[in-house]
């Protein structure tokens, strides 16, 4: 089995944005140090719940830098995920230099079988890790469970949201496997996942650690929480960071 870039629960960094739409990197970077030391064991920069799309690549890789500074000792994942092979490798070449520790990329909408853009990712990455990333609501088909065995990554966030998914990715896989759902934490979490990379986590890191680490209360304690971050998203989610941490609430998608 290959060793997990990071265990326990990762965060899906909001990226935080001023008035006028600019991407705040002091802010972001001081959001992600305090989830750190509340808990979160990964700081996904750059992910769906980050507004990639509306990113540029100049302010993903900005962003990877700036989060990076603010948490040297706390793993940094990039995403790196581009509607294109050619687009998705180029960004993953670049963000060797940020300091990164591992890049996440999400499959392009339409493609049927991903090996290529894999291949075309890590070839590009070197030494820096890939995980795969499965999120067929967003970008579909997504991977198809008989691919992601052959697939040349580190492994793969599932945001499904599907137990019976898990289940068969658990059976056939067996490179570490993170949840993309906070609904998901206490089974993936007993069933022997690596992790998790959540929304949910810019909320309440310290309840979704707990229910990882097998709290029945815990999970059903973020329930509310889990459901509210997935109305209107990403504004959903932005609106229960700022009521925690004061932070903004600026969108660029929705």
């Amino acid at each position: 089995m290959t060793e997990p870039v990071f265990t326990g629960v990762g965060v899906a960094l909001v990226t935080l944005f001023d008035d006028a739409q600019q991407v705040d990197h002091d802010g972001t970077g001081k959001l992600a140090a305090q989830l750190g030391e509340l808990g979160a064991t990964a700081i996904v920069v750059a992910g769906t719940t980050g507004e990639a799309d509306a990113l540029d690549d100049d302010e993903r890789l900005a962003l990877f830098a700036s989060v990076r500074a603010a948490v040297p000792d706390t793993v940094v994942v990039g995403g790196t995920g581009a509607s294109s092979a050619h687009q998705a490798a180029r960004l993953t070449a670049a963000a060797r230099d940020t300091g990164v520790d591992a890049v996440i990329a999400r499959t392009p909408r339409g493609l049927a079988d991903p090996t290529g853009y894999y291949r075309a990712v890590a070839d590009s990455a070197g030494d820096v890790p890939v995980l795969a990333y499965h999120f067929p609501a967003v970008a579909p088909p997504g991977i198809p469970l008989e691919t992601l065995p052959s697939l040349p990554v580190a492994g793969c966030k599932d945001s499904t949201s599907d137990p019976t998914r898990l289940l068969a990715t658990l059976e056939v896989y067996d490179g570490p496997l993170y949840t993309g759902s906070s609904a998901m934490l206490l089974l993936t979490g007993l069933l022997g996942g690596a992790g998790a990379i959540l929304a949910l986590a810019n909320v309440e890191p310290e309840r979704c650690v707990e229910a990882f680490a097998g709290d029945a209360a815990a999970q059903r304690a973020i329930a509310a929480a889990h459901v509210a971050s997935e109305q209107d998203f990403p504004r959903g989610v932005k609106h229960l960071v700022a009521r925690r941490f004061g932070t903004s609430e600026v969108v660029r998608m929705g």
